[in-house]
C-alpha cells in the first residue's frame, strides 16, 4: 500500500502547467454522471488546448476555442458541437481504442473516498481502467477527484491510492437522476410496452437493461418474477426495485460497468457486496454475454425497418448518441442458451410527429 498524494486545486494546477504536453493533449474524463468538474475546471484553467474524450457527457462541459471532443457515445454536453469527432465503435471495443488509436495523455476520474488505502470508481468504472492502463503506459498523468458521496463499488473499479499521481478531495452530492413521473401509468404508451416486454421474460432469466423510458417502464412488469439476474452494462433504481420485490436471485451478485440513478440508489450501491461493478472489456464482451442463462437483451432504438433493422443512433444524417453497447449485447444474447433480444420503441414520436416505422 502506497501513501495518497493529496493536492489542492493549486497543488493540481502546479502538477498541470509543469509538464511538456503534446500541442493537443488527449484527456479522458468519467463520463454520464460521474464527471469530475472541480479537477475538469482546473484543467481548462491550466491548458490552452485539448482534446476531451468521454462517454455520454453530460451538459456543462468547457465549451471555448482550444477545446475539441471526441467520444464513441455523444451526450447532451456534445451533442450538435461542430469541434466534435465522433467515433463509430462498440463499447467492447473502446478500450482496445484507448490502448492504441486514442491513447490518452492525461486521464481525470472521480472515485470514493479512501477506504483502507483503496479509492474505487463507484458508478462508473466502464472503460476507465483501460483508459489508466494505457495512460499510466504512456506516462501519463491520472488524476482522482475523491469525492465523499460517492458509493464505495467492488470489483474492477478499485484501486490503491498511490495509482493516482495526485488526488483532489471533496464532499459534493451527486446528480440525482429520479425516476421518470407516469412511467408506471398503464394509459402510458411507455408503460404498455414495458408490460408487453416483461411479459417475454422468464423466471431465472438474466437481464440486460438499455437507457430510456421504455426499460425503465418495463421493469414494474417484472416485479413478480423470481431468480432474475442482471449483467448489464448499467443499471438504475428500477434494479433496486426489483431487489426489494425479492425478484432477484440472491446467489447470483449484480455485474454492471456504471450506473445512474437517485441519492436512494447511491446509498443502496455503497460497500454493498451484491454489486460488482467490471470493466467494459468485461460486460460486454459478446463471448461472457452468450455464457449467461436465458440472456435477455432489452433496448429501445430510433427506428426499425421493413426489414427488421434498428437505427439507434442517428436522426437523418446526424449522429444522435451513437450505438454504444447495444450490438455486444444483441449478439451475446442470442447465442446464449434460451437467450433472446427485444428492441422496443413506441411507433409514433409524438414531438417530431412522424412514424418510428420506416421503409428502410
Amino acid at each position: 500500500m502506497t501513501t495518497m498524494r493529496t493536492l489542492d486545486v493549486t497543488g493540481l494546477t502546479s502538477l498541470l502547467t509543469g509538464r511538456a504536453w503534446p500541442a493537443e493533449p488527449r484527456v479522458v474524463v468519467s463520463g454520464n454522471l460521474a464527471v469530475p468538474w472541480t479537477l475538469l475546471a482546473a484543467l481548462d484553467s491550466a491548458l490552452p488546448r485539448y482534446r476531451l474524450h468521454a462517454l455520454n457527457a453530460p451538459a456543462g462541459l468547457p465549451r471555448r476555442e482550444g477545446v475539441s471532443y471526441e467520444t464513441t457515445f455523444v451526450g447532451p454536453g456534445m451533442r450538435h458541437e461542430a469541434r466534435l469527432s465522433y467515433v463509430p465503435a462498440r463499447l467492447s471495443l473502446v478500450p482496445l481504442l484507448l490502448g492504441g488509436a486514442l491513447v490518452p495523455d492525461l486521464v481525470l476520474v472521480q472515485t470514493s473516498a479512501p477506504r483502507q488505502g483503496r479509492l474505487s470508481l463507484g458508478i462508473e468504472v466502464n472503460v476507465l481502467p483501460a483508459a489508466i492502463k494505457a495512460c499510466r503506459a504512456r506516462g501519463g498523468l491520472v488524476l482522482a477527484q475523491a469525492n465523499a458521496q460517492m458509493p464505495y463499488t467492488f470489483g474492477d473499479g478499485e484501486y490503491d491510492a498511490g495509482v493516482f499521481d495526485g488526488v483532489l478531495e471533496v464532499d459534493e452530492p451527486l446528480p440525482d437522476v429520479a425516476a421518470r413521473p407516469g412511467a408506471a401509468s398503464g394509459a402510458d404508451a411507455a408503460a404498455q410496452i414495458g408490460a408487453l416486454v416483461a411479459a417475454r421474460v422468464p423466471d431465472g432469466a438474466t437481464l440486460q437493461l438499455g437507457i430510456g423510458e421504455v426499460s425503465d417502464a418495463t421493469l414494474p412488469g417484472l416485479a413478480q418474477r423470481r431468480r432474475l439476474a442482471l449483467w448489464s452494462e448499467m443499471f438504475s433504481d428500477g434494479v433496486l426495485r426489483l431487489e426489494e420485490a425479492g425478484a432477484l436471485d440472491p446467489a447470483r451478485p449484480i455485474i454492471s460497468s456504471f450506473a445512474f440513478g437517485s441519492q436512494e440508489l447511491y446509498a443502496w450501491m455503497n460497500a454493498n457486496p451484491r454489486i460488482v461493478m467490471r470493466r467494459t472489456e468485461v460486460t460486454n464482451s459478446p463471448s461472457e454475454i452468450s455464457r449467461q442463462p436465458l440472456m435477455t437483451s432489452i433496448n429501445t432504438a430510433l427506428q426499425v425497418d421493413l426489414f427488421a433493422q434498428a437505427n439507434a443512433s442517428r436522426i437523418g444524417a446526424r449522429i444522435h448518441s451513437g450505438f454504444g453497447g447495444q450490438t455486444d449485447f444483441i449478439v451475446g444474447a442470442l447465442h446464449a442458451p434460451g437467450g433472446q433480444a427485444l428492441m422496443a420503441l413506441r411507433s409514433w414520436h409524438p414531438r417530431a410527429q412522424v412514424s418510428t416505422i420506416v421503409p428502410a
